[in-house]
């Protein structure tokens, strides 16, 4: 049987080891494609300037 001291232990490891966990599944399903989508779109669209500028 855990005493307090331990069952506090236990709780504060189980809260720490499930919120990063949560965190590396948000970071990578949101954050992550997020920030590669963006870096796509900003090279898009220099590229794009870029083609209007040389055209004028």
């Amino acid at each position: 049987m855990l005493d307090f001291s331990q069952f506090s232990g236990l709780v504060l490891f189980m809260f720490i080891f499930t919120a990063g966990f949560w965190l590396l599944i948000f970071l990578l399903t949101f954050v992550v494609p997020y920030w590669i989508g963006g870096t796509i779109w900003e090279k898009l669209k220099l590229k794009k300037e870029g083609k209007e500028a040389a055209g004028k």
